[in-house]
């Protein structure tokens, strides 16, 4: 791993692997991580956060997890993000605590959504206790209102953050509001913190406003394609950005319409990795059958650029 260097590119948003009966999977990540960089050219993750299902699982499956992608990343990997966010403080600072003595890269926290801040002022006094117990570890806040809730915007948020967090180093910022997103770039600039965009399909227009990298789900088996795309952009050929990013957007929209979201992602995952990647944790359900040939069939049809 790459200690002091902010992530760029490509940041592959972790599915948990499990057991046909539905306990975490630790023997496949070995596996997942020689993918992900031989297959995928990814060599980043985001471990334990919504394709993780990290708020469906225990504080000690979390932690074998990060222990395990920490583990198995060591000299393959350049970052591995822990998120240690949840509802109870104090399991979000033992979380923080852990990826600290194992080695993360950094930890990354979303904001409590049940009772929730409702200023600035008390997101970033939670922000604040959890990043003081990981002291030496950079800390990233993961924005993602469509499921939190949380509404306050990531411009304001940053105004004086590294007084209060000096271990403060960016945002994954999962929201379509590129109004926020740009201000923030603006007003902050790249190099000052790192600004990893979370809407897969929509990466292009993020780039156009200056973000260093993206943090998402489809770069497990879409990864060497959106690096392609990255590539394009910046040579700049954005005719040929362009035709990566409608074809990413054309097989999510059709998988969206399908009914797409964890499960899914999962199923998908296994029919193109090899890797079996099991069901999710309920409430969630498998994918159906249906959808797994349907989604399969879609992504073979598609004809990627001739400079693939």
């Amino acid at each position: 791993m790459t200690p002091g260097k902010k992530p760029e590119g490509l940041v592959a948003a972790a599915i948990t692997p499990m057991t046909p009966d539905g306990q975490i999977n630790l023997s496949v990540i070995h596996q997942y991580v020689d993918y992900l960089v031989r297959e995928q050219n990814v060599k980043n993750v985001f471990v334990n956060g919504t394709t993780g299902e990290g708020l469906s699982l225990s504080i000690q499956e979390r932690k074998q997890l990060a222990e395990e992608w920490v583990r198995q990343g060591k000299d393959k990997l350049d970052h591995v993000i822990i998120h240690v966010g949840a509802l109870s403080l104090p399991e979000s600072q033992d979380l923080a605590r852990h990826a600290a003595a194992i080695g993360a890269s950094g930890i990354a926290v979303i904001a409590p959504f049940f009772f929730k801040p409702t200023n600035k002022d008390e997101l970033v006094a939670f922000l604040q206790k959890v990043a003081s117990e990981a002291p030496g570890v950079p800390f990233y806040y993961y924005h993602i209102p469509p499921l939190t809730g949380v509404k306050i915007r990531v411009e304001e948020l940053l105004d004086g953050i590294r007084e209060q967090i000096p271990t403060f180093q960016g945002v994954k910022f999962s929201d379509t509001d590129l109004l926020d997103l740009a201000q923030c770039i603006n007003k902050n600039g790249s190099e000052q913190f790192a600004f990893l965009y979370g809407v897969d399909e929509q990466l292009l227009g993020a780039l156009a406003v200056g973000v260093n990298g993206a943090v998402g789900s489809t770069y497990n088996y879409l990864g060497r394609k959106t690096k392609l795309m990255l590539q394009a952009f910046a040579k700049p050929d954005l005719a040929l950005a362009q035709k990566y990013q409608f074809l990413i957007g054309e097989f999510l929209n059709f998988v969206i319409k399908l009914g797409f979201g964890v499960a899914q992602t999962k199923a998908v995952m296994s029919f193109v990795s090899g890797i079996p990647m099991g069901p999710p944790r309920p409430p969630l359900v498998n994918a159906s059958e249906e959808f797994i040939a349907k989604a399969k069939a879609k992504l073979d049809s598609i004809v990627w650029p001739s400079s693939d």
